[in-house]
């Protein structure tokens, strides 16, 4: 049968299981304003019976509380992540967007490409055609053509500075990655601590979740928990959890108590993507998982090592690991807007199909002695590829990618084949040793080759591609008008662009291009048919004029009279026919065609797409920001504390507590009379 004070041990759990209730409630108003905290409950359930051996069987003996839960739903965790890495991405592309439609704004009356051009090509030309053979007039017309040289270096500048702005906030943004990943994986060491004891540790599973509701921001998210079981009894669960936080598509980032860090690599001069890129941007690699010793940590933290020996050290402690792609597709959250913005292409990046493979193909004669070379030839079918001028490969040399193995190449080569109507490219790739580890093999020929990824987005990459295409064909379209002008005179050209490779006997040199009639696709037969050719990346071809190197001629600028106004020099000094056909570069898509419209409408075809690009962003941000406060919503209407919901609890709890304490009351009183005052 049950004890005597059987009743008294029943009224003192229930007075214990109100009391947590009652301090719970009191914890839930206490943070009721506090951001991420879920609000808690305390778990009871009626404690075993007792049997008692008597005609009515077991006994109730009361109340057992067993643990204080958080309220917290999972699914709606995992949808709110899922939403917030879209918030994250457009927040960045509406931001940046915004920015990029600022350096190409054209009211008509500021300084924008409009005004500068019509000053140039219409009003220009129109009082050229007045007075052709005027100096006065010739000069005002190259001082306009400066002007319009000026917009695009400026506008060049401003999306080079834009790009550079970019690539630090991915390096932020890596930063802040670490950061989480480094306290997520202190949280889950500190909550394992806790519950191995049978106790939850709520507000540190709040905090984790709060951290992985900033990370998901950043990048695609995904968590994972498990039980840990004992490894003697596998259906004894030990109270710990494996808690997993991947990234990027289920790249782990952190594991339990470990976690994985990442680091950003500029690149180097020679491993640009894109001719425009500015030198600088940042690869994101996986640091290597080989960690050295604390011991060789310490010496090299705290220069105890020769300098001369501590580059070695450092290369070693700070070996690089995989690379963390950053054309990944299920990259996301903000990472994946800013990776977009810095080097989105359109999709129209470098590929081809290599046709011939060559082990020391090339021998560089000027150096002592002769450097052996491999040569590889793609050839490509991409109009923005068998077109130079709307080419932005890298003249710098840079990594190719053949057949899933990369290599360093020096310089390449520009092919046109008449006979097959083919156009090709030959690398010349680095020495062994200087970024390759090996010869190039038959067995890529075949192969698709490819420099860079393709992200179809349009980003910087993209618009300078296009400003750089517009210089290239409006250059040669006006210079080759000018050289075919006045009976041949010499020094007609009017545009070109300036080397700015750097010249150690003379830093201050910028030698200008001489273009001629390299003009890349635009090289033609007497018949207009195009002929085979080869072009050399270091050929001063169009393809090397970009809109940050486009200027003036410098013979034109300090003498207009240069400029021809006709086409044959027995023609009078009015004769205006050239000029007129200057006025139909400008205006007639007849004559020169960009985009399918005439050379005018380039900031229209190009504002179309920042424009658009803009409006996407602030509407697609606008969006998931509405669906991220819905969820969220839903979030808070199971984790959140409601301040009357509390109120009504304390009431009830309060009750219970009251009702628990006249239950124990009460058998005080019985046990006074059972004890003292029965039975002599």
């Amino acid at each position: 049968m049950s004890s005597t004070f059987f009743g008294l041990n029943i009224s003192y759990s229930g007075l214990l299981a109100s009391n947590a209730s009652l301090n719970t409630t009191a914890n839930n108003i206490s943070n009721v304003q506090t951001k991420g905290y879920s609000r808690q409950e305390v778990q009871t359930q009626a404690a075993q019976a007792i049997r008692t051996f008597a005609t009515y069987g077991c006994a109730g003996a009361g109340v057992d509380t067993l643990a204080v839960e958080r309220i917290r739903d999972e699914f709606y965790d995992s949808k709110y992540w899922d939403n917030n890495c879209k918030v994250g991405e457009y927040n960045m592309k509406s931001y940046y967007m915004e920015e990029m439609e600022g350096y190409f704004y054209d009211s008509g009356s500021n300084a924008g490409f409009s005004q500068v051009f019509d000053q140039f090509a219409i009003s220009g030309i129109q009082e050229l055609l007045k007075n052709p053979a005027d100096t006065s007039t010739k000069s005002q017309l190259v001082g306009y053509a400066s002007q319009l040289t000026d917009y695009f270096n400026g506008v060049y500048g401003n999306l080079q500075a834009m790009q550079k702005d970019i690539n630090s906030e991915i390096k932020l943004q890596i930063d802040q990655i670490n950061s989480y990943a480094s306290e997520i994986a202190s949280l889950n060491k500190q909550i394992n601590t806790i519950e191995l004891t049978g106790q939850k540790a709520n507000e540190l599973r709040d905090q984790r979740t709060r951290l992985v509701d900033e990370l998901s921001k950043i990048v695609d998210v995904q968590t994972f928990e498990t039980p840990i079981t004992d490894a003697n009894d596998p259906t004894r669960l030990t109270g710990a959890n494996r808690y997993i936080v991947k990234i990027a598509g289920g790249q782990i980032l952190t594991d339990m108590s470990d976690y994985h860090k990442l680091e950003v690599v500029a690149r180097e001069n020679t491993e640009k993507v894109n001719q425009s890129d500015i030198d600088g941007l940042y690869d994101v690699y996986w640091v290597s998982s080989s960690l050295y010793s604390t011991f060789q940590a310490e010496v090299v933290l705290n220069d105890k090592i020769p300098l001369a020996e501590k580059q070695s050290w450092n290369d070693y402690v700070k070996e690089r690991g995989q690379e963390f792609h950053l054309d990944n597709a299920a990259l996301g959250g903000k990472l994946r807007g800013l990776v977009e913005l810095r080097d989105g292409n359109n999709g129209e990046y470098f590929t081809g199909t290599v046709t011939a493979a060559e082990v020391n193909g090339y021998t560089d004669n000027s150096t002592t002695p002769a450097t052996a070379h491999d040569v590889v030839t793609i050839k490509v079918t991409a109009d923005w590829l068998t077109d130079l001028n709307k080419s932005n490969l890298s003249d710098q040399g840079g990594i190719i990618n053949i057949g899933n193995k990369e290599y360093s190449y020096d310089s390449w080569e520009f092919i046109y084949d008449k006979d097959s109507d083919s156009y090709s490219y030959k690398f010349v790739l680095s020495a062994i040793g200087n970024g390759n580890t090996s010869h190039i093999t038959n067995d890529r020929v075949g192969k698709e080759a490819k420099i860079g990824s393709n992200i179809e987005y349009q980003g910087i990459p993209y618009y300078m591609r296009q400003m750089n295409e517009w210089c290239r064909v409006f250059a040669a379209a006006y210079n080759d008008t000018l050289s075919k002008g006045d009976g041949g005179k010499t020094n007609t050209e009017l545009f070109t662009g300036t080397n700015v490779t750097y010249n150690a006997e003379d830093p201050t040199s910028h030698e200008q291009f001489l273009f001629g009639t390299k003009y890349g696709k635009y090289a033609v037969d007497a018949n207009g048919v195009p002929t085979g050719y080869t072009i050399d990346v270091s050929d001063d071809s169009y393809y090397r004029l970009t809109a940050g190197n486009f200027t003036i001629v410098t013979a034109m600028a300090n003498d207009p009279s240069l400029m021809a106004n006709k086409f044959k020099a027995e023609d009078g000094a009015e004769q205006n026919d050239l000029i007129e056909h200057l006025r139909a570069i400008a205006t007639d898509k007849e004559v020169l065609s960009f985009r399918g419209t005439s050379a005018d409408k380039f900031l229209q075809s190009v504002l179309s797409d920042i424009a658009l690009n803009s409006a996407s962003a602030r509407t697609f941000e606008k969006s998931y920001t509405n669906i991220s406060t819905s969820i969220d919503t839903k979030r808070l209407s199971i984790s959140g504390v409601d301040e009357d919901e509390e109120a009504v609890n304390l009431v009830k709890f309060q009750n219970a507590y009251n009702l628990s304490s006249k239950m124990i009351q009460t058998f005080q009183e019985i046990y006074d009379r059972l004890i003292n005052q029965t039975g002599v």
